[in-house]
């Protein structure tokens, strides 16, 4: 310890990944307070230790960049990520060219990373240290006692042994899927999102660029730009599999499936995954096999997503990370969940640290109602919709679709540093109703899209680096903005996610249950998904007119 007093402003229980950001974000904003991490673990840890959360999008990345000030690490010691890249089913999956893939060719303006987790974590213990907090390892908590009022809290643990008392102000659960606050106060909540994951790390760095000889697929890249350095992705009916580069030269790869479709059962241990893989992705499982001696570690996660009842008391004690909520890994989502969190929470501690607690109180509701709100837009777009990943025709639409809204909203509040603007959120919360409406009802019109319409395979490339209109959006997030400059920012972004909210509705050729009504915005960005619709669509020999056209047409 750094210290021999055990009375602390803030003690956060966990020192993994939403533990050390969450007290490094504190000690940034309240420079003169007190701060202890407990972890259970030792440190440091192995490089590419067996965490998921290894890839980021544009809110965590920022989080990370900017607002903890980590450039200088995640340019040098970690992956920058080329994007998010889908193959889609096709036949027996044995041509990785002959799929439908959609991705970009360039790196994306704003930018992003894949995690070592192992290096990130060692480095951000370092962090802390620097910092001058506490961080205290091999420290296994054992009981907390909530003080009322002004009373402190009091955390008893064990350390190497020996029985230790800490008292604090403020209390932060970072314990991850333990727990601990949540357990204590029996805040879980269940949520019907049914999927379950498995995974492995290997020591080598596969590369979907070497699975195909074809001259003609390997230009579409090149060595400046490989695919390699995308989140890839796998996709089929009811699962995905995500492929990501480690720094220390290992790849992360695991298997995430709705369990109606693919049950748990096939594929909970590293033999079963295997088994699992030759049979659904060949050339990922031929691979694989060639290496299997270079194969670190597995592991299973049953129905992963969990949700809270709250995550911010009056009584001064927060949870973050995966202690309160995780929806899906699915667009990479966990770390924009731990700085949606962190910034809550340490944005609390500083005004009831400056002495404003009272005055502060409307904040503690109005934080658990925002994350809620963000964490259920999110998970609308998972929840009943992995059957929709083997739909060539809806799946491609969809995703520049989910991240059209990630960007219009989530991405600008949080870039923009609006997320504990109050006022903001009241200027805006006819924009924020419409373009949750919208979003819901987008959602359920994929749906039935994909039921009543059906699907068929096809191939092709969507470059996304080539959407005009989607690139716009993801450089906007660049911008420096005033509040008269986001607010215009804001109300154009729904406009525009109006116009391609009917422009797909046109396309699919089926009307839509929706109360909102139709509106042209002669000032907002028409054709923004022609080049989607173009390759989605394209269609195979028709079935004949005595054909029940409802599944894949063989190719």
């Amino acid at each position: 310890m750094n210290s021999k007093d055990n009375q602390y402003d803030v003690v956060i229980l966990g020192g993994g990944l939403a533990g050390m950001t969450c007290a490094l974000q504190c000690r940034k904003e309240s420079p003169q307070a007190k701060i202890a991490v407990l972890e259970k673990g030792t440190h440091p840890v192995t490089e590419a230790t067996h965490k998921i959360g290894e890839s980021s999008v544009e809110v965590g990345a920022h989080y990370y960049y900017k607002v903890l000030d980590l450039e200088d690490h995640l340019e040098n010691d970690q992956i920058p990520k080329m994007g998010l890249r889908l193959f889609f089913d096709r036949g027996d999956n044995s041509k990785i060219e002959d799929r439908l893939e959609v991705g970009g060719t360039d790196f994306p303006p704003f930018p992003s990373y894949q995690f070592d987790r192992g290096r990130f974590e060692n480095y951000l213990g370092e962090r802390c240290l620097a910092a001058n907090i506490d961080f205290i390892h091999s420290a296994k908590v054992k009981d907390v006692e909530i003080g009322k009022g002004r009373k402190p809290h009091h955390i008893s643990c064990r350390i190497d042994g020996e029985e230790r008392e800490f008292i604090s102000r403020w209390i932060v659960d970072a314990t991850g899927r333990a727990s601990f606050l949540k357990r204590k106060f029996k805040l879980n909540q269940e949520c019907s999102h049914n999927a379950n994951s498995a995974w492995i790390r290997i020591n080598k760095r596969v590369k979907v660029d070497e699975w195909s000889d074809s001259a003609e697929w390997g230009k579409a890249h090149g060595e400046m730009n490989p695919r390699w350095q995308s989140t890839n992705h796998l996709l089929g009916e009811g699962y995905w599999i995500w492929i990501i580069p480690l720094a220390s030269g290992s790849t992360s790869i695991g298997l995430v499936a709705e369990d109606s479709f693919h049950p748990i059962d096939g594929y909970n241990t590293k033999e079963k995954l295997l088994d699992w893989i030759d049979k659904h992705q060949p050339v990922l499982g031929r691979d694989l096999r060639e290496h299997e001696d270079l194969i670190q570690d597995f592991s299973a996660l049953k129905r992963y997503s969990h949700e809270s009842q709250q995550l911010y008391s009056k009584d001064r004690w927060a949870i973050v990370g995966d202690a309160g909520f995780f929806i899906d890994p699915f667009y990479s989502p966990g770390n924009d969940f731990i700085a949606l969190a962190n910034t809550f929470a340490c944005d609390l501690i500083k005004r009831d640290l400056k002495g404003h607690g009272i005055m502060n109180f409307y904040r503690f509701f109005m934080y658990n109602k925002l994350f809620s709100v963000f964490f259920n837009n999110t998970g609308k777009v998972f929840k009943e919709n992995y059957q929709l990943f083997g739909n060539h025709q809806v799946m491609p639409i969809k995703i520049v679709w989910d991240w059209m809204i990630y960007w219009s909203v989530t991405g600008q509040i949080f870039i923009h540093d609006r997320l504990c603007d109050k006022n903001m959120f009241m200027r805006h919360a006819g924009d924020l109703k419409r373009l949750n409406t919208l979003n819901h009802d987008m959602q359920a019109h994929f749906r039935r899209w994909h039921k009543e319409k059906g699907h068929w395979e096809t191939e092709g490339v969507i470059n996304t680096s080539a959407l005009c209109l989607v690139m716009g959006t993801n450089r906007e997030l660049l911008d420096d903005l005033t509040d008269k400059e986001f607010d215009e920012r804001f109300e154009m972004n729904v406009k525009k996610m109006e116009t391609l909210f009917w422009e797909i509705v046109d396309h699919s050729g089926m009307e839509i249950e929706t109360t909102i009504k139709r509106v042209e915005h002669p000032d907002a960005v028409k054709g923004g998904f022609d080049a989607v619709f173009k390759v989605a669509s394209s269609r195979p020999e028709m079935p004949s007119k005595e054909t029940d056209f409802t599944g894949p047409v063989p190719v």
